[in-house]
């Protein structure tokens, strides 16, 4: 049985390689070798896919560190907000001033000259990325409900551990992300399937956060992402498009309770995909995303009542 299955077991399935997390088996990828230059890659990559997800002005040249430094220790202590808001751009400055020492390493290793981890620059790499991630927490994801510390710290973590426990450590955060995309998909069936507008719901729901937790765990260089990408999208889109017209009540009121609901299952979607393009959980609004729906289905309870 699965709950006998220790934490980290691999397997072949179906002709592919998968390892055992919290109940999920998901893919495993190949393991590029230990070098400078797959660090670069990689921690180029996760800045990326970080700037990808956050809020919008946060790529800011490692060129520009100073200035985006004096900038943010200048401003007012009682002007917090203004204040999040320059620490975040220190963050992305300090990101990627990070990547260009990594950079600049990797030329010169490729010329022969040897880089020591007790390198000056390495070590000054490390200090960018510790401090970037430590300013992490004042930035907010792109839809401004809440940060995701952990796209802030992978880049330091691919910086500071061999690559294949860097690997290792997200497969177990990818298996947290497929838990949250079932507890919110559980949770849109539970409290929608019951109403007579939205009767029905619950085959998209399913197949929505079916297509959500394959495109989770599936990397954009991966052959499948075409067909993966596809079938997220279009269950995305008949989630959301799922109303029985019929049954629309004609009482103005409840008219515009059910058209709240169809705004709540909108953000259901939305917070999924969110979830699943950062490949990491989003708890703060995955928990106040099921409150929503839970008070919801208790206004419509006493509105039936």
């Amino acid at each position: 049985m699965e709950n006998d299955t220790p934490e980290g077991t691999r397997k072949i399935i179906d002709g592919r390689e998968r390892v055992f997390y919290s109940g999920y088996w998901l893919k495993t990828y190949s393991v590029p070798e230990d070098t400078l230059q797959a660090k670069r890659q990689l921690i180029g990559a996760l800045t990326r896919r970080l700037f990808n997800h956050v809020e919008h002005g946060l790529n800011i040249p490692g060129s520009r560190l100073n200035e985006a430094r004096q900038s943010y220790e200048a401003e007012a202590e009682t002007e917090t907000e203004r204040r999040r808001v320059k620490g975040a751009m220190l963050a992305g400055a300090l990101f990627n001033r990070a990547a260009d020492i990594f950079t600049k390493l990797v030329e010169l290793q490729t010329v022969g000259i040897e880089i020591q981890s007790d390198n000056a620059l390495m070590r000054e790499c490390g200090r960018c990325l510790q401090e970037a991630l430590g300013l992490g927490r004042l930035v907010l994801h792109r839809s401004g409900e809440e940060g995701i510390d952990e796209l802030w710290g992978e880049p330091f973590k691919a910086f500071s551990i061999p690559l294949e426990d860097f690997y290792e450590s997200r497969y177990i955060k990818i298996a947290l992300t497929l838990r949250d995309i079932d507890r919110i998909a559980g949770t849109i069936s539970a409290n929608f399937e019951p109403l007579p507008c939205f009767a029905g719901i619950t085959p998209h729901v399913l197949a929505f956060s079916k297509a959500a937790k394959i495109k989770t765990e599936t990397l954009r260089t991966d052959p499948d992402i075409f067909d993966v990408w596809t079938s997220f999208v279009t269950a995305g889109e008949r989630l959301s498009g799922h109303f029985n017209a019929a049954a629309m009540p004609a009482n103005a009121e409840a008219q515009h309770l059910v058209d709240d609901g169809r705004q709540l299952i909108q953000q259901g979607r939305d917070l999924v995909s969110n979830i699943t393009r950062a490949r990491t959980p989003m708890p703060k609004s995955t928990e106040e995303y099921i409150e929503r729906c839970r008070t919801y289905a208790e206004r419509c309870a006493l509105r039936a009542g």
